[in-house]
């Protein structure tokens, strides 16, 4: 299967300002890309590239004053099919887990599971142990937490969406990893393209949070805003918690003015000829007005 992904971005800073974008996606996508799939800039402006600890592949932008804009268009291959589940998938004492998963346990900024301990273990102690234990916390951020836009922060913590009941998809993902970590379950946040494949069409395109959980010698795929397996995920970033993965960090003010996403299914039968021709012209998509994604550089 094919995918179409992309976004346009547009700033105003009145003084111009640093920024670091991680806005590609991650090292470990491994499809087949056509067209390019690193950021572009509107104006002549420093740029370099860099890979992070957890594989997010960064971009490092001086931009000017005035107006500037970011886009990317290209198109993946991905498999097609639907998140993995697998009921019989097992939680692993810490004494046998690997080492690379140790910093997934413990509270971070946003994930602060610290904080909810008591929480965790009242409704999830009961439950058994590895998938359904997972699925059990996953079920509950979906009902218990209110989707909206205006619900988003950028300090916002995993503690505050539970006692608050709304959020953002990150917020949904970030609840979700700090339970999980809770109830000593290595977890991780991840964000990137989720289109409408598969599913009705359910607006403006927008880039997506979910939560990755070390079960069964592996990592799966969870999403609690969604709570359902969903087709043509595009990892762009995973970390600790939004903090390892904001899309746009700020060293600096700036003033969004345009935020429009794009992640749509390439018509079957269409030739590699017929895909680079889509990529000549930015698709006419939606866009959001609100940044749930951003993060001050020195917050």
């Amino acid at each position: 299967m094919f995918v179409r992904i992309g976004f346009e971005i547009g700033i105003y800073s009145g003084m111009g300002t640093t920024l670091v974008l991680a806005l590609s996606p991650h090292s470990s996508f491994s499809g087949r890309v056509i067209g390019d799939d690193r950021v572009n800039v509107s104006q002549p402006a420093p740029m370099d590239t860099f890979t992070d600890t957890f594989g997010n592949r960064l971009t490092r932008v001086i931009v000017p004053p005035g107006e500037t804009r970011f886009w990317s268009d290209c198109i993946v291959e991905v498999d097609g099919q639907p998140d993995a589940v697998n009921w019989g998938a097992r939680e692993h004492p810490i004494a046998e887990l690997p080492s690379d998963t140790l910093q997934f346990l413990t509270s971070s900024r946003y994930c602060n599971s610290d904080m909810m301990l008591a929480d965790a273990m009242r409704l999830f102690g009961h439950i058994q142990p590895g998938w359904a234990r997972v699925q059990a916390i996953t079920n509950f951020v979906h009902n218990h937490l209110t989707f909206g836009y205006g619900f988003g922060r950028s300090s916002k913590t995993a503690s505050d969406a539970l006692t608050e009941k709304t959020g953002v998809c990150r917020d949904f993902a970030q609840l979700s990893v700090a339970l999980c970590r809770a109830m000593n379950i290595p977890a991780r946040y991840a964000s990137g393209y989720l289109g409408d494949i598969g599913v009705p069409y359910a607006g403006p395109g927008d880039f997506c949070a979910w939560f990755e959980v070390f079960l069964g010698g592996q990592w799966y795929t969870f999403d609690a805003r969604y709570n359902t397996p969903r087709i043509g995920r595009v990892l762009m970033v995973r970390g600790r918690d939004a903090a390892d993965g904001a899309m746009i960090t700020s060293f600096g003010a700036y003033d969004l003015r345009l935020f429009r996403v794009w992640t749509d299914e390439v018509t079957t039968g269409t030739d590699e000829a017929g895909m680079r021709q889509m990529l000549s012209q930015l698709p006419q998509a939606a866009a959001l007005v609100f940044d749930p994604y951003s993060a001050q550089g020195n917050a």
